[in-house]
């Protein structure tokens, strides 16, 4: 049985639903938006559980450095769907 999220989930899948298709986001952007500008590593925790992709887009999220991070479907798919966006080339 799935668990519910938690208010901070839930205040992070607000945050990632606000990513226009196309763009990215660092999961410090994320945390900030929420109000927990040092909890970029929980965010990143959150997203890996994101049971509601794709209306969630989790994978408009990277890494501070522009790096791709992680992504529960793996790098490659990460890739795939960044690009399809227009987001990477």
């Amino acid at each position: 049985m799935k668990r519910a999220p938690t208010a901070f989930e839930r205040k992070v899948y607000a945050a990632v639903r606000r990513i226009p298709r196309g763009q990215t986001r660092t999961y410090a952007w994320v945390a900030r938006q929420i109000g927990k500008a040092g909890a970029a590593r929980a965010v990143g925790n959150a997203l890996n559980r994101n049971p509601y992709a794709p209306q969630v887009p989790c994978h408009r999220v990277v890494r501070s450095d522009g790096s791709l991070g992680g992504f529960a479907q793996g790098p490659a798919r990460k890739r795939m769907l960044l690009r399809r966006e227009g987001a990477i080339c």
